[in-house]
């Protein structure tokens, strides 16, 4: 089945899976919720078309970790919030986390390559601002390959071929330097893939990021079942190298 691919790559990114109230968490990676969000933001589908969404999330997900990120933590200071009463007014100190210097390749697997043809149109031309979880965390590079001068978007392969086989996204100098020696040395380097998986297989975990509503007084969310594996940052990874989109 085609794979589209999409780079999520910012400063600083936040994938919430148990936010609530004063404290909203990231993951280490995108969320399903996430992703999902991103594309029907690109689409321009309200938060309430529960019909949309629910066909957005039923798109296979997978998630390479071309950089792990580091998880910082910030402090926001909320005022006037009432008590459940609506009374006693109060300034509360939130904690916020977000992933700073995170790189990530993520891909999405279709029956119909129309699916991805469209999804890959509106990331290029999103209908609302794309961002990473807040409103300040906005891609620093173009999600989608534009196909100029950079490997497709998408690509016949499977989802697991297409996130073994894709080039290594990092346009560090100094990580692809270390990464090219140790490559030489013989020191394998492997990234972390997370993905979409049978709920009956014995080697899966659960993430309760499957969107079912955004709706602002009904947001709901499934578990969802993925596979964590890893891929070889091999010298075919290294030989190409996505440049910053302009």
């Amino acid at each position: 089945m085609p794979t589209l691919l999409m780079r999520f790559d910012a400063p600083m990114q936040s994938w919430g899976t148990r936010s609530k109230f004063a404290r909203r968490d990231t993951g280490t990676e995108p969320t399903k919720s996430g992703v999902v969000g991103l594309l029907a933001t690109a689409l321009g589908v309200p938060r309430d078309d529960k019909r949309s969404i629910s066909e957005l999330a039923q798109l296979r997900m997978g998630v390479r970790v071309d950089r792990e990120g580091i998880v910082e933590e910030d402090f926001h200071t909320v005022q006037n919030v009432p008590n459940t009463e609506g009374k006693n007014h109060r300034t509360v100190v939130t904690e916020r986390y977000y992933l700073a210097d995170a790189l990530f390749l993520g891909a999405l697997e279709a029956h119909d390559v129309e699916v991805l043809r469209r999804l890959h149109h509106a990331l290029l031309h999103p209908r609302w601002p794309l961002y990473f979880g807040r409103k300040a965390f906005v891609p620093a590079r173009a999600i989608v390959s534009s196909g100029d001068r950079e490997p497709p978007a998408i690509t016949d392969e499977s989802l697991e071929d297409a996130l073994a086989h894709y080039p290594w996204l990092e346009n560090q100098p100094r990580a692809r330097r270390r990464a090219q020696a140790e490559a030489e040395d013989g020191v394998g380097t492997w990234l972390r893939t997370v993905v979409d998986a049978d709920p009956s297989m014995l080697d899966v975990e659960l993430r309760h990021d499957h969107p079912i509503s955004f709706s602002e007084q009904d947001r709901r969310y499934a578990p969802r079942a993925v596979h964590i594996s890893h891929v070889p940052l091999t010298s075919a990874l290294l030989a190409q190298h996505n440049s910053l989109a302009p």
